[in-house]
C-alpha cells in the first residue's frame, strides 16, 4: 500500500515536471507579446528579475508537485493557480495559505476543493516572491505586487 502511494506521488510529480512533453511557455516580467510568439522585453530592474527568478525556483521546489508546471492543478484535489479567481478575489487568504498552509473547503473558479496544503516554512520574502511569480505567470496578470511587508501583516 505504501509503495503504491509512493509511486503514485512520484508519477504526479513527473507529470507536473514534464507537462506531457510540451515546451512550457515562460512568462518574463516586463515582457510584452507583440505577435507570433515574439516577445519584447521592457526595461526592468535587476532586482525585479532576481525576485521573479527566486519566486519561480520556490514554485518549482514547493508547489509544482501539486499545482503542476502549468498551474492548472488537477480536477479533484489541487486547485488551479492559472486563472484562479481565488487568487484575485481573496488576496489575503491566498497569502495566508502560502504562509501558514490551507485546510478546509475553498471555492476556486466555481469548483469546490477540500484538501490540505501544509505550511512550507517560507520566509516573508520567499512568500512574496512566490506569490508574485504565481500572480504573474500563465494567464495571471496582477498590477499590485505582493510585498514582504504585506506578507508580514498576515497573521495566523
Amino acid at each position: 500500500m505504501l509503495t503504491t502511494k509512493l509511486f503514485s506521488g512520484f508519477g504526479l510529480f513527473l507529470l507536473g515536471c514534464f507537462y506531457f512533453g510540451k515546451q512550457m511557455p515562460h512568462v518574463i516580467p516586463g515582457a510584452v507579446k507583440v505577435g507570433d510568439g515574439v516577445t519584447e522585453i521592457n526595461e526592468i530592474s535587476q532586482g525585479e528579475q532576481e525576485k521573479w527568478a527566486q519566486g519561480k525556483e520556490i514554485y518549482t521546489d514547493f508547489c509544482i508537485q501539486c499545482h503542476g508546471a502549468n498551474g492548472k492543478g488537477d480536477v479533484n484535489n489541487f486547485p488551479p493557480l492559472d486563472g484562479s479567481d481565488w487568487l484575485t478575489k481573496k488576496r489575503a487568504e491566498s497569502i495566508h495559505a502560502v504562509k501558514y498552509g490551507q485546510s478546509g473547503e475553498i471555492l476556486v473558479n466555481k469548483m469546490k476543493f477540500n484538501n490540505t496544503m501544509p505550511p512550507m516554512g517560507l520566509s516573508n520574502k520567499e512568500v512574496a516572491d512566490v506569490m508574485n511569480y504565481i500572480m504573474n505567470s500563465w494567464s495571471n496578470k496582477q498590477d499590485k505586487i505582493v510585498t514582504e511587508e504585506e506578507v508580514a501583516g498576515i497573521k495566523e
